[in-house]
Formats: structure tokens, C-alpha cells, sequence
């Protein structure tokens, strides 16, 4: 299908971040298909939430935050998260009218003539003034490199394809990783593997308390000034802190959560430190985050020296049609709302003005 179609905004990514964008445009007069169009990568509703592991039930998920105009009520907290989510987002979309289109690919997006921006897709072409990209981190899972790895005989896998702790009975494993994810596979996985290893690069923070409003509001704070300085973000959760609840306690005392430093190379049969201590490892999981999936937008030339493309609100600074949304600072459930209802706040000023903006 190689027909071009013009709109007014094209929303890449049905997640959290497109849907509240999607809701911002409908509620300010915007029509989907004639005024703007949300193309998703998944095959169906729920962003990186229908992928996630069976045991990540809803009652496990910290902070999922209610869409825009719709609120998410009486969830059973023992369903899996990607039931739950994905379902109240099938829910909106239809209460919404926003129509998304899926499954579609977008490979580029481009300069085109008279100030607009050319989006080429597996599902054809369009023609926007302004571009809102929402495409999260899911599809970008971030794997380091250590010496050794090609060598290593055991299996390998990232949080991205972890499909539950029963693949692990009976092995030894070792995660990579200081984020909530680690610690919520290592609590699961240790009832049935014959032995677990956590090694991180940092020594993990545990919060303690509660999370109040300043303290959100101050670790979002770190997030945008490394935007703003066109570095890659890191996520919020990184600079918060791990919760100390219960069962995170429960791992310190049994000794599930004891941390090692980072080990120093991959051997055939595990992992090994430069002072010669060594673990026997059966599995690698690396449970080490996500990069920003942003590469459609090469052609533009946004990224900065740092590797991050600098953000003003939701701008990009180097070409102020394309808004990101649930990136850096706003990529959590609450975040992706207020930075929907921001870039569509923009995007109307900008379509507003009389002449359009150079290529």
C-alpha cells in the first residue's frame, strides 16, 4: 500500500503516552482519521503491557496511573498486569473513538515539502504537520557487552522475553541489574531455581517511606535537566530508589537480594571476578533496562552530541514539529498523561500559525 494520506498530527505508539495524547486531540476538536492518526507497532491493545510476564500480576504493579477521562476500577489484583491493562486499554480506545491502526511499522520519518514531515509505514504514507512519538522503550531492551559472552554455554535472556520463574526450576541463574525488575525476578525465580546471584554495577538505594509528591517531583527534575543537556535519559524509577516493602525485606533477610559487584568477564560456565572468585551458572538473565525507541527518527538528525535528542516541555528542540511523549522525564503512567495533554497544547499553537515551519 504506497498511498500518501495528509492529516494534521500523526500519534506513533498506543501506549499510555499516544492513547492520553489521542484523548488531548479528540477533546480539542481534533478528528481521528481526518485530522490525525495513531499507528501502533503491537498487534493489539495494551502497550508494552500486553508483553509482559503471566506472574506480574495487577496487584504487583507500583504506580500504574489512570488514563485520561477514564478510570480503571475493579481490576482483580490476582490477574496477570498484561490482562488487566490491556483490556482497559481496548476499553478506552472503543469509549474514545480513536481508532488506532495496528499492526504498523514505521520506518521513517522524513522532511517532506512545505514544512511537513513525510511518515513511511508498512502500511503506506502519510503526510503530517506535526508528529507526537510515543513508542516508549519496550522494543529497544538494552544489552551490555562483557568479555566472554559469545563463550558462554548457558542461555541468555533479557527481561524482554522473561516468560515467568518456572523456566528457571532446577538451574542456577544469575541477574544482572539494580532496577525493580531484578529484584521482582530474583524474588520469583528463587523458589525454583537451584541457586540465584544478583550482581549490579551500583549498590542498589532502598527507599524507605513513602513517595510523596516533592520527592516525585524532585527525582523527575534529575530526569528532565539530563534531557534538556541532549543526554540520553535514564528513567525515573533509576533516580527513586528501590521500595522497601515486605517481600523486598524478606529477600534482604533470606539472602535472595545479597548484591555482588559487577563481575569482570563471561566464562564458558558462568560468571567470573578479576580477584578469581567465580559462580557456575546455568543462565544469564540481564534485567537491564531499556533504551528509547527513536531510530524511525534518524533522517531528522535530532540526537545531540551527548546521544540524546534535547527536549523542551515536549519539543524537540532541533525540529519543533516532533513532540516526544513518554520520554525522560515522562515516561511513567502519570508523566505520559501530563506530557499528552502538553504536546497537543503546542501542537495547536504551532498549526496555528500562518506559515508553515522550513524543512
Amino acid at each position: 500500500m504506497n498511498y500518501t494520506r495528509e492529516v494534521e498530527v500523526v500519534v506513533i505508539g498506543a501506549g499510555q503516552a499516544g492513547l492520553a495524547t489521542a484523548y488531548h486531540l479528540r477533546r480539542t476538536g481534533f478528528e481521528p482519521e481526518r485530522d490525525f492518526v495513531v499507528l501502533d507497532h503491537s498487534p493489539g491493545p495494551g502497550g508494552a503491557w500486553q508483553f509482559r510476564w503471566p506472574s506480574l500480576t495487577y496487584g504487583k504493579v507500583h504506580g500504574m496511573h489512570a488514563l485520561p477521562g477514564m478510570e480503571l476500577t475493579g481490576a482483580d489484583p490476582a490477574r496477570p498486569s498484561a490482562e488487566v491493562v490491556s483490556g482497559y486499554f481496548a476499553e478506552y480506545e472503543r469509549a474514545f473513538d480513536l481508532r488506532v491502526r495496528r499492526p504498523v511499522d514505521v520506518r521513517a520519518v522524513r522532511g517532506g515539502t512545505e514544512g511537513r514531515l513525510v511518515v513511511e509505514t508498512s502500511a503506506g504514507v502519510w503526510s503530517t504537520r506535526a508528529l507526537v512519538n510515543a513508542t516508549g522503550t519496550w522494543d529497544r531492551p538494552f544489552w551490555p557487552r562483557y568479555r566472554g559472552q559469545e563463550s558462554f554455554r548457558g542461555r541468555q535472556l533479557h527481561t524482554a522475553q522473561y516468560a515467568g520463574p518456572e523456566e528457571f526450576t532446577g538451574q542456577r541463574v544469575v541477574v544482572v541489574g539494580g532496577g525493580a525488575s531484578a529484584t521482582q525476578h530474583l524474588l520469583e525465580i528463587a523458589p525454583y531455581a537451584a541457586s540465584t546471584t544478583w550482581v549490579t554495577r551500583r549498590p542498589p538505594v532502598f527507599r524507605e517511606g513513602p513517595f510523596d509528591e516533592d520527592a516525585g517531583r524532585a527525582a523527575v527534575a534529575l530526569v528532565e535537566e539530563r534531557v534538556r543537556q541532549g543526554l540520553p535519559p535514564r528513567s525515573v524509577v533509576s533516580v527513586t530508589g528501590l521500595p522497601l516493602n515486605d517481600a523486598v525485606r524478606a529477600g534482604l533477610e533470606s539472602g535472595v537480594l545479597d548484591r555482588r559487584p559487577m563481575f569482570d568477564r563471561i566464562v564458558p560456565e558462568g560468571v567470573e571476578w578479576s580477584d578469581g572468585r567465580r559462580v557456575t551458572a546455568d543462565v544469564i538473565l540481564w534485567a537491564t533496562g531499556f533504551r528509547a525507541a527513536v531510530d524511525h527518527l534518524r533522517p531528522l538528525r535530532l540526537r545531540e552530541p551527548g546521544g540524546g535528542i534535547r527536549v523542551e516541555g515536549t519539543r524537540a528542540v532541533a525540529d519543533p514539529r516532533i513532540h516526544l511523549v513518554g520520554y525522560g522525564p515522562s515516561a511513567s503512567t502519570i508523566g505520559a498523561n501530563r506530557a499528552g495533554r502538553a504536546a497537543v497544547r503546542d501542537i495547536r499553537r504551532l498549526l496555528a500559525e500562518p506559515a508553515p515551519l522550513a524543512a
